[in-house]
């Protein structure tokens, strides 16, 4: 009965995995088909790679999504650990308000973020004359921190309290600075948190399109934003080859993470 079970559990497994990665991989399949044909194979080819590559528009979005995603995820790492070592020391209650607060924008639906930060920002410039604010690079990197450094606070904080207090206790009686005893003592043993923390946001970034679509303005555009634009007139081969190349970048992100959170969960068990 219970070998029944398992091959019952088994195939509703494969079944849900089959409806999740299925379209993908048909998607990459396509990605380098030689027609523009969405259902027939005519030969595998790089010629949409290559057009992605003669197309001014797509370097153009690279490259801001890459300086975006670049900046959001180092300043959103500063400022994460900050908060996570203010949160950390703060009383139970306190604590516990300010993780609520915290989780509220990962809850939140991408649009609700996109559609208030635009609103901000359009106040701000209109109302509040201030040109920083106008929508463009500037919002769109400050839009990106702002969903990001939730994530680094939660990834900072289990490192925070799986810390031995006494080695930084120990570091101060003997004379350090609490400067040079966070240096020495907390942040190598936060680090790997730091680190997850800075790539996830990387990833994120990358990843966005709702929040992006509604705070970057007509001239500092992403890679998500741009396949959104596309979408709307017609499905083409180098949409494929760009959600491929999109999908593998996630891809490799992610498994750096978890081999991370894998060999760290190891080194705490050994």
């Amino acid at each position: 009965m219970m070998r029944k079970k398992g091959y019952i559990s088994k195939i509703y497994m494969a079944i849900v995995f089959l409806f999740m990665y299925a379209p993908i991989i048909l998607l990459m399949i396509f990605s380098f088909n030689d027609s523009k044909s969405r259902s027939v194979w005519n030969g595998f080819s790089l010629r949409w790679y290559e057009k992605l590559l003669r197309d001014s528009t797509i370097l153009e979005a690279i490259k801001v999504t890459l300086t975006v995603s670049i900046c959001a995820a180092v300043i959103s790492t500063i400022l994460g650990t900050a908060a996570a070592l203010g949160i950390f020391s703060m009383k139970k209650t306190p604590r516990r308000i300010m993780n609520s607060l915290n989780n509220i924008p990962m809850m939140n639906p991408d649009i609700i973020m996109g559609v208030s930060l635009m609103l901000l920002f359009i106040f701000l410039y209109e109302a509040m004359h201030l040109p920083f604010f106008k929508l463009g690079f500037g919002t769109l990197l400050i839009a990106h921190i702002t969903f990001d450094t939730p994530y680094v606070v939660l990834s900072v904080l289990p490192k925070l309290r799986q810390m031995d207090k006494r080695q930084y206790e120990a570091a101060r009686d003997l004379g350090a600075t609490n400067l040079e005893a966070f240096f020495k003592v907390v942040l190598p043993q936060i680090m790997p948190g730091i680190t997850t923390g800075m790539i996830l946001s990387f990833t994120m970034s990358i990843d966005d399109v709702v929040v992006s679509y509604f705070t970057s303005g007509a001239t500092s555009q992403t890679l998500g934003v741009i396949i959104f634009s596309m979408t709307k007139k017609r499905i083409s081969p180098e949409i494929n080859a760009l959600c491929t190349i999109m999908f593998v970048v996630v891809l490799a992100l992610l498994l750096i993470i978890n081999f991370r959170e894998l060999r760290e969960s190891k080194k705490r068990t050994a």
